[in-house]
């Protein structure tokens, strides 16, 4: 295992490289386990602190420019053949945790706004089996942010989840199902309450004027559109039980068909 302390331009024996033209010395630290790994840093990232593991090989973090936002704060696990890309203008206000294993991929969009205690994580870090079948019960899925999303306090995306662009992730929800473009949803989990909605970063109280009772209080941004649906594809185990209840459902028809051949014999 390899640490290193500063984000710069880095290769080492393993195949392992960092690409980054500039030097951050304060709050770094990623870690090298296995082989091929590569960590990309646009040359105008603004980073207060990033913690990564790379934990096998063939693993990719990209991190865009930022300008204008706050600066970003990251945790990121990086497995096997697993890649997190980070968009322009990504902001946190305390350190988002990401994870993405087996393959999986987690990507967040341009003007991306995270607030504290956050995270996407497209895996369970360990895995669960059923008992009769052997199979796995939690298989690790890709994760999609869409650009303009906000992502309230202690708001939490899981694997197979895709968030629209515009939208807005309500306080300590848990997201285990796709949210369209321009709404709200919160809860446990998260739920649509609201569409067609817009939000802008400028603070209620620390940016002018400190009443903003409509649109023409702030800038806005270009995603301002109606919320449109979504198609949600069903999970492996979604459709694995849908077709369990569909195949049970012919069953019962089938026998009482039969039943209903065996009384009218019987009344003969």
């Amino acid at each position: 295992m390899i640490r290193v302390t500063v984000l710069e331009n880095y290769a080492d024996d393993d195949g392992n490289v960092i690409v980054y033209p500039g030097r951050i010395d304060k709050s770094i630290q990623i870690k090298f386990t296995g082989r091929n790994n590569r960590v990309i840093v646009h040359e105008n990232a603004r980073i207060s602190r990033l913690f990564v593991d790379l934990d096998c090989d063939n693993g990719l973090l990209e991190i865009g420019p930022s300008a204008g936002v706050p600066p970003l704060l990251a945790s990121i696990r990086i497995g096997q053949d697993s890649t997190v890309r980070i968009g322009n203008n990504v902001s946190s206000t305390a350190a988002v945790a990401m994870s993405a294993t087996e393959g999986t991929s987690i990507t967040v969009g341009d003007d991306v706004m995270f607030a504290s205690e956050n995270q996407v994580r497209a895996d369970d870090a360990h895995p669960i089996f059923d008992v009769r079948t052997g199979l796995r019960v939690n298989v690790s899925r890709s994760i999609s942010i869409g650009s303009h999303v906000w992502l309230a306090r202690a708001s939490v995306v899981l694997g197979g989840v895709t968030i629209g662009d515009g939208s807005v992730i309500g306080y300590g929800s848990i997201v285990t199902r796709s949210i369209p473009n321009n709404c709200i949803a919160a809860g446990t989990p998260a739920a649509v309450l609201r569409r067609d909605i817009a939000w802008e970063r400028p603070h209620l109280s620390m940016v002018k004027p400190y009443y903003k009772p409509d649109g023409s209080t702030v800038k806005k941004s270009a995603y301002w559109h109606l919320t449109e649906p979504i198609a949600e594809r069903a999970s492996a185990p979604q459709r694995a039980i849908r077709a369990g209840r569909a195949e049970a459902s012919r069953l019962r028809r089938r026998a009482r068909s039969a039943a209903g051949r065996v009384v009218r014999r019987l009344r003969r």
